[in-house]
């Protein structure tokens, strides 16, 4: 059982978001981010919500990620759609040029058309016309009054549905990836922000009530294993 009271946020500085960071390290953790997500399971919580949709529009979707990271879950998600025959036009971005760098070799090598591009999501606007705008766990990063403002944004430019993935915040949570980053992970970055992300994570009732503060209604949360929640408005 971790040391801290998991009733309440404990919010610190992750390594990853250090910009001395050494490009290797940031590298190596891209790498190994890619390896939790898909222990995590974080495409598939997604695909439903983004096949239901194509289904329903009958055309190619326009998909934005936020605070792509490596972007592993794009790059996966335009493979899984290609296999279908379906050419959607996928992008994503974040602040990290070395993130970025990387991502767009990632997608050269998968042999995927999508779009990287340094932005800050916070400060920045988000070129472009989408069906769908997501993020995956970056809402954790953010004090509350960030996180319901990012929480608008997407709302207003996802013109048919927002999908917001995130860790939860609970002992057992703890657990699952503290042993995950030790079994999976070599990466000292990935083993230290791995807990600290757990930590900071927000509970099911505090993402409940950025949603409603955000978009008031019209919104679905669901927890999701094995340590993360998708919220779906749309």
């Amino acid at each position: 059982m971790p040391g801290w009271d998991w009733r309440r946020r404990q919010c610190e500085a992750e390594r990853m978001d250090d910009p001395n960071l050494a490009e290797s390290a940031h590298r190596q953790a891209l790498r190994e981010l890619a390896r939790l997500n898909r222990w995590g399971l974080a495409v598939w919580h997604l695909w439903p919500k983004l096949s239901g949709l194509a289904r329903r529009l009958g055309r190619s979707l326009r998909i934005l990620d936020l605070a792509t990271g490596g972007g592993d879950i794009p790059i996966a998600l335009a493979k899984r759609a290609a296999r279908r025959g379906w050419q959607w036009q996928v992008a994503g971005c974040d602040v990290s040029p070395t993130a970025i760098a990387y991502a767009c070799e990632q997608a050269q090598k998968h042999q995927v058309a999508v779009e990287f591009f340094v932005c800050d999501v916070l400060r920045e606007n988000w070129p472009g016309d989408w069906d769908v705008v997501m993020c995956s766990l970056f809402l954790h990063h953010l004090r509350e009054e960030r996180a319901v403002a990012l929480m608008q944004r997407m709302g207003e430019a996802g013109r048919h549905l927002v999908l917001i993935s995130d860790l939860e915040r609970l002992p057992v949570h703890y657990g699952l990836v503290w042993l995950a980053t030790r079994l999976l992970c070599r990466s000292p970055v990935v083993r230290a922000d791995g807990p600290i992300s757990v930590r900071a994570a927000y509970s099911i009732s505090e993402v409940r009530r950025l949603a409603q503060a955000a978009w008031g209604s019209g919104f679905r949360l669901r927890r999701r294993p094995p340590a993360r929640w998708l919220l779906v408005k749309g």
